[in-house]
């Protein structure tokens, strides 16, 4: 027998998505050709430092016919152009699949004539007054106002909308540059929250002890490492493989939730508990992370990249343990699970990331047998000695 009652599934974090992604304004009110020139003087200017999306509906008032291998009942068809790579879908793209295929956009411009966002310009243009009046519903999150010529002030019905909106800037439609520096500003507002995330859950079976817990400047190096991170990250936490591992006070835990995938699984329960944060992922066997090495990662790192990571100075790989992991990378890992890997260093190899040399290739050094553990301990004594 089947039960009535409604099961609920497990609650997780959600990412702060709208239709399309984290950061969407819907540009609205105005004529349709005014918002993609709107959007391409704006995606012109911030292009060089984010990645930038546009979302439109064809104007042909007929149906198109279906381009390429579709009209022979393709679903799907991909064509490399050279410059530019070509998707056409034979299929309805729902919610889902959408925010997957632009969840690597910094910014989402969308005509808000034809689709909806979370958040909302609104062009105050009396040509399209009875279009605007018949989507003020839809204005639930508007953050700047666009006066066209042929207005100078903002239609009654918006305002009645909009409760708030003389709080809200209004720029002539044609006033480019404080367009623009609206749009910078809210990406700079927008950088996701830095978290840090000490790798301490290890088995250390090539070491024979808890790496975590030995004792190079002082104190067990788990939590070296998180007052280390403490400098540069919001909030801190140490990472372990289990509840019943101890973990000392004051120091937070994050406890794996993907088990059985080492520090693959470290990062994305790390994306499960805050997903609209970055990363900065640590492993506690680098003895010789210092703050010059932790201050170049983070001065440096680019927020338009999925991850930002150090080369490890021989065969120039990424350091996929010494990283920060941008939100829009908890995507592109779970992609690669779904596929059968779990190894962060081919995601970075394999993805948008960016790859910094770091200023001193030495502070990467990690420790995993004995033999590393005393070459590392006559370097640091060397070093005291100087």
């Amino acid at each position: 027998m089947t039960s009535k009652e409604h099961k609920k599934h497990s609650a997780i974090t959600r990412p702060s998505n709208g239709n399309f992604g984290r950061n969407e304004w819907a540009i609205a009110g105005g004529q349709c050709n005014d918002i993609k020139v709107l959007a391409a003087s704006v995606i012109s200017a911030l292009s060089s430092k984010y990645k930038c999306a546009y979302a439109d509906t064809s104007h042909n008032g007929e149906t198109n016919d279906l381009p390429g291998r579709l009209s022979n009942g393709a679903f799907l068809e991909y064509t490399n152009q050279v410059n530019y790579q070509q998707f056409n879908y034979n299929i309805n793209i729902e919610p889902f699949k959408q925010r997957q295929l632009f969840s690597d956009a910094d910014l989402i411009l969308v005509n808000g004539n034809h689709h909806k966002a979370k958040a909302q310009v609104v062009i105050i243009d009396n040509t399209k007054k009875e279009s605007l009046q018949k989507r003020a519903a839809q204005l639930t999150n508007v953050q700047l106002f666009l006066l066209a010529d042929n207005a100078n002030e903002i239609f009654d019905f918006v305002k009645d909308a909009v409760p708030n909106w003389q709080t809200i800037p209004v720029f002539k439609l044609t006033d480019n540059e404080n367009i623009i520096a609206f749009f910078a500003d809210k990406l700079a507002q927008a950088k996701p929250v830095l978290n840090g995330l000490v790798l301490a859950g290890g088995k250390s079976l090539r070491m024979g002890f808890d790496k975590g817990a030995y004792h190079w400047h002082g104190k067990e190096q788990r939590y070296y490492m998180a007052d280390l991170l403490k400098n540069f990250c919001d909030e801190v936490y140490i990472s372990r493989s289990s509840a019943e591992q101890q973990i000392d006070e004051p120091y937070q835990t994050l406890t794996d939730t993907f088990t059985g995938l080492g520090p693959y699984g470290a990062i994305l329960s790390a994306f499960r508990e805050k997903p609209d944060n970055a990363w900065l992922i640590i492993a506690c066997d680098l003895p010789l992370i210092d703050l010059d090495t932790l201050k170049y990662l983070v001065d440096n790192r680019d927020t338009a990249a999925s991850a930002t990571a150090f080369g490890n100075g021989f065969e120039g790989l990424p350091e996929p343990l010494i990283t920060i992991w941008e939100p829009k990378s908890y995507p592109v890992l779970l992609s690669f699970l779904a596929q059968g890997y779990s190894c962060p260093r081919k995601v970075l190899i394999n993805s948008d990331s960016k790859l910094l040399q770091a200023p001193d290739v030495n502070a990467l050094t990690n420790v995993n047998t004995p033999a590393d553990l005393e070459r590392i301990k006559d370097l640091l004594n060397q070093k005291t000695t100087a």
